[in-house]
């Protein structure tokens, strides 16, 4: 298995996803700790000085003035816990939890968070362990962290709350005893540190990511197949015209198209038809598509910073070994969500854009006026009412879409007696965005499904290698539709092969890489 360590350095987004899959177990790292134990000595030095800083010995949010006595600081920290542990809703999947899970950690060992180790180490330790707090959906704002999310998270930590033990809910100090593990128990500062962050909505977000950006070549694909099944042409998709505007999304896609076309028999067959130009669903699949393009990298490149960032609040400043002076505790912003937010929301803009256009191929593929095919590509149309329906639930989660691309980082309610008077809702926009993924992802299965049925009417033409390779792999799972059957496991399993990458590897095994 994998081993991702966590050293204070830089977490790459692939290690998330191979963490929340459990293909990879994490450790704490030997520099991870010295930052830490740095850090956590500039907060005992506050401590001692009687010096006020914001949740150590004072208050929380509109509380944040009131005065706490030494002797109840450890106990501050828990009613913390438990009194932010107010989310509600179903829990988020094991995958999910395992990157919210590695992302605090990962946060913490950067040692500006004021925690000991020993927070961290009992973090991996139930990670690696497959002991999963209980983490609700809803009840974050997305500023001053995700804080009912991850005030779940953390009261499993120190024995409270619920976890994930095979696969079933349990109390959490029930659930640590029984994988041999024992709660952490909280000094100053050290419960404020679990829940002042962005690591429930950035956890959410890279997921999502990279989620969306394995739909971008699937996406070429199936607007390729519907290039062929329609009889459409490869013109729009020459260099040329890219170069006059050269978008790096939309020349990556024209390239991808002009690879996945390359040698069609059914291209070549009506290279001299009558018809001047094709629907924009097929003539500007490298507009489109390459919109998406961007946004995904645009977003990647937010998230690779905030993944890696300090997120805390108050953050502590240890000066560098062998300088002078005490370090520093200073009260800011960073657990504010809106760079993920605003990610997020464009990410959610940009995928949908990939369901419409999809969904418009599909039209145009059961349309016997705009395809020149049987109707819903069936057989004895009539008696058999083919991929009617199929066409019915891509519009129907596009529609769903355009409700889901209403952005969430616009919307603002205040919070702790209007102390926090500007919120993010990153959380809210990363659900959404996440949503959006999943539904296009059915939307671009349901394109090939048709997509492949239709170019099973056009034999004994053959499309291009690429295109041929794709649709042996899906008749593998999927066989011709002669007669009506329930479409549900049909698109089903196109969208297992999309998730599994096959159908990826198949166009490329033919086209070559794909950018």
């Amino acid at each position: 298995m994998k081993r991702v360590v966590l050293d204070g350095g830089v977490l790459p987004l692939e290690q998330v996803r191979q963490v929340a899959r459990g293909e990879a177990r994490v450790s704490l790292g030997a520099r991870a700790v010295r930052l830490m134990r740095d850090s956590r000595a500039v907060v005992e030095a506050a401590l001692s000085a009687g010096v006020p800083s914001y949740g150590v010995n004072t208050g929380f949010g509109h509380l944040a003035d009131v005065r706490i006595p030494p002797d109840r600081l450890d106990q501050l920290q828990y009613n913390l816990l438990r009194s932010h542990a107010a989310g509600v809703g179903p829990p988020l999947s094991p995958e999910q939890t395992r990157a919210v899970m590695l992302l605090r950690a990962h946060a913490l060992a950067g040692g500006r968070s004021g925690v000991r180790p020993e927070l961290v180490r009992g973090l991996v330790r139930m990670l690696n362990a497959g002991v999963l707090p209980r983490i609700p959906r809803q009840g974050s704002v997305g500023a001053s962290g995700d804080l009912a999310p991850l005030a779940h998270l953390a009261l499993a930590l120190v024995g409270e709350g619920e976890v994930l033990r095979n696969g079933r809910f349990v109390p959490a100090r029930a659930g640590l005893r029984a994988s041999g593990l024992r709660p952490v128990r909280l000094e100053a500062k050290e419960g404020l540190s679990l829940i002042n962050g962005t690591q429930f909505s950035t956890a959410l977000a890279t997921l999502a990511l990279l989620e969306a950006e394995g739909l971008l070549i699937v996406s070429d694909i199936a607007g390729a197949m519907s290039v062929e099944a329609l009889k459409g042409s490869a013109g729009p998709f020459d260099e040329r015209i890219h170069r006059a505007r050269p978008h790096p999304g939309q020349l990556a896609c024209a390239a991808n198209m002009r690879a996945l076309l390359s040698g069609s028999e059914i291209i070549a067959s009506h290279r001299d038809c009558d018809r001047i130009q094709d629907s924009y669903a097929l003539r500007c699949v490298p507009q489109v598509h390459g919109v998406a393009r961007g946004a995904a990298l645009h977003v990647r490149g937010i998230l690779e910073v905030e993944v890696n960032s300090s997120t805390d609040n108050p953050l502590v400043f240890a000066p560098r070994r062998g300088a002078r002076g005490s370090g520093i505790m200073i009260s800011g912003g960073n657990f504010h969500g809106q760079p993920v937010a605003s990610a997020l929301d464009y990410l959610a803009l940009a995928i949908a854009s990939l369901a419409s256009i999809s969904e418009r191929r599909v039209e145009r593929l059961v349309n016997p006026q705009l395809s020149g095919l049987p109707a819903f590509l069936a057989q004895d149309a009539g008696l058999n009412s083919g991929l009617m329906l199929a066409q019915v639930t891509a519009a129907a989660l596009t529609s769903e879409n355009k409700v889901l691309s209403h952005p969430a980082s616009v919307d603002s309610i205040p919070t702790s007696a209007n102390r926090e008077d500007h919120v993010s809702m990153a959380p809210i926009a990363a659900r959404k965005a996440a949503q959006v993924i999943v539904n296009t992802r059915r939307v671009l299965a349901i394109e090939i499904l048709a997509a492949a049925q239709a170019l099973d009417f056009l034999k004994p033409l053959r499309p291009a290698p690429a295109i041929e390779k794709v649709h042996r792999k899906i008749r593998r799972r999927v066989s011709f539709m002669r007669t009506d059957r329930v479409l549900a496991p049909d698109i089903a399993a196109v969208e297992e092969m999309i998730l599994s990458g096959e159908l990826r590897a198949a166009a490329e095994s033919a086209a070559g890489p794909l950018a």
